[in-house]
């Protein structure tokens, strides 16, 4: 393949790239927009591998056959609960790739470079090497949080910022260093090191709240990691995918750190979420008061007595892989005429769009998914309110405590509505660590247990009562015949 229609490929990728995050925008496009990218991805890769650069195909298909096998099954076997953690671990592959792909530039320089163009080129493989460190050691991090390996409280070393600041100090020194003199594999390879502690402890001072961001924040990191990587090999396609990539995964952070009421540096800084433990010794007063239990005949009562419902899922349904009886809950209420709809907070489960993705796949309409901007206000008219398996979210002390460690941000208002049942195993604090008042709420009912049983328990006492129902109807018309 010649040189022009590679060009052409890449400029066609690209086009299917910007085409494929226009789609993935919205929900009924989203499955459109992956087919566009998966489009995009192939023109791409078969263009790089049949251009006049590539030869030693015997290699690269000793890579790719395993890698292609290995992500396959991957892929296939993951469950929607660990997609988080699997985007979080592909990010640190990213970033050991700008790493790899840096150091090997570095190693074999272009002779072609002289003057100017020589200096920018280090410097790109200098600022690649740092953003592939950071992104690969601080995603490893965020993959042993989700996974739970590692403790979701934030890590709050004394004089972390001042680290930090030094760790910056000493990277752009080795910089000075490693531009100043022929042979800066040394300065490179200590900065490689700097950075990838400052990555570790970037993360690990971020607490469990915040990790949806972490998850954006760090799919940016991955793709300015992967421009730089395009400079480095002077690909027009990687430097055009890169930007996409981290300029999006930007947007998402500003856009889920304005409605948690969150900056992003005090994101990037750490801090939130220190726990109970933490506001126990501040001296913070914790939620107090009595947790009334229900059951499933109760619950099942008041769904099908209600007008209005709202559903507001959390990661306890993901867990739990309710959302299919959910789905046919869903379907029998409104076969009734009853109005249901569902409450997503922009941080709900692990990741941007984590329940989304998942109604989506239990084939909830599209139209009755609203975000918390557009049903908030509509909490003070319903009759139930049904909390699965959510906690941070929903908690009132956001909006009541100054002093708690989320106060500030936006949550759902699920308290406001005339009955709330919360479904959880214990009254355990959420993945901030931080204690709920909402479960000691007067017109709160809590029913304890697996979600998906007891999911599976409504959806069959519901059926009774509809069954019961038709035929109460039935002789009745014909008592009237």
């Amino acid at each position: 393949m010649t040189n022009n229609l590679v060009t052409v490929a890449y400029i066609a990728a690209s086009a299917l790239f910007i085409l494929s995050l226009g789609g993935l925008s919205n929900q009924e496009s989203a499955r459109r927009g992956n087919l566009y990218g998966i489009a995009g991805m192939a023109i791409a890769f078969v263009a790089t591998a049949l251009s006049p650069q590539v030869t030693a195909y015997g290699t690269l298909i000793a890579v790719i056959v395993p890698g292609a096998i290995i992500g396959s099954i991957v892929a296939a076997r993951v469950a929607m609960t660990s997609m988080p953690e699997l985007v979080a671990i592909l990010h640190s592959f990213v970033g050991l790739a700008a790493v790899l792909v840096g150091v090997a530039s570095y190693l074999k320089p272009e002779s072609s470079l002289v003057g100017a163009e020589a200096t920018i080129h280090q410097l790109e493989i200098y600022l690649g090497v740092f953003i592939g460190a950071v992104t690969f050691t601080g995603s490893i991090i965020a993959f042993g949080k989700l996974r739970g390996s590692i403790s979701s409280k934030p890590l709050l070393l004394p004089a972390r910022h001042l680290l930090n600041i030094a760790m910056l100090v000493a990277c752009i020194g080795l910089g000075v260093q490693f531009m100043g003199t022929a042979d800066g594999l040394q300065p490179l390879l200590m900065m490689t090191a700097i950075a990838c502690v400052l990555g570790v402890h970037l993360v690990m001072a971020i607490g469990g709240a915040d990790m949806p961001v972490v998850i954006s924040m760090l799919n940016s990191y991955s793709g300015w990691a992967a421009a730089a990587a395009g400079f480095m090999l002077s690909n027009d396609l990687l430097i055009i995918t890169g930007a996409l990539v981290g300029s999006s995964g930007a947007i998402l952070s500003y856009i889920m750190c304005k409605a948690m009421n969150r900056s992003f540096i005090s994101v990037i800084l750490g801090g939130f979420g220190e726990g109970t433990n933490a506001s126990a010794a501040k001296g913070e007063q914790q939620p107090s008061g009595k947790a009334t239990a229900t059951n499933v005949e109760e619950t099942a009562e008041l769904l099908s007595n209600a007008s209005s419902v709202i559903i507001v899922p959390g990661y306890g349904m993901a867990v739990a892989q309710a959302q299919h009886a959910v789905s046919d809950i869903t379907k029998i209420l409104r076969d009734r005429g009853i109005q249901v709809r569902f409450g997503i907070h922009p941080v709900a489960g692990r990741m941007p769009g984590h329940m989304n993705v998942l109604l989506a796949e239990a084939k909830v309409p599209y139209d009755i998914v609203l975000e918390m901007d557009e049903i908030n206000e509509d909490f003070s008219e319903t009759d139930v309110v049904l909390v699965i398996g959510a906690n941070d979210t929903v908690n009132p002390s956001a909006l009541e405590d100054p002093d708690s460690p989320i106060a500030g941000m936006p949550v759902m208002e699920v308290w406001k509505a005339n009955t709330v049942v919360v479904m959880k195993r214990s009254l355990a604090s959420g993945y901030a660590g931080v204690d709920n008042p909402l479960f000691y709420k007067d017109n709160t009912l809590m029913l304890f247990g697996d979600a998906k049983q007891n999911v599976s328990s409504i959806l069959s006492k519901l059926s009774e009562l509809m069954s019961a129902g038709s035929s109460v109807t039935k002789e009745k018309e014909l008592a009237k015949v």
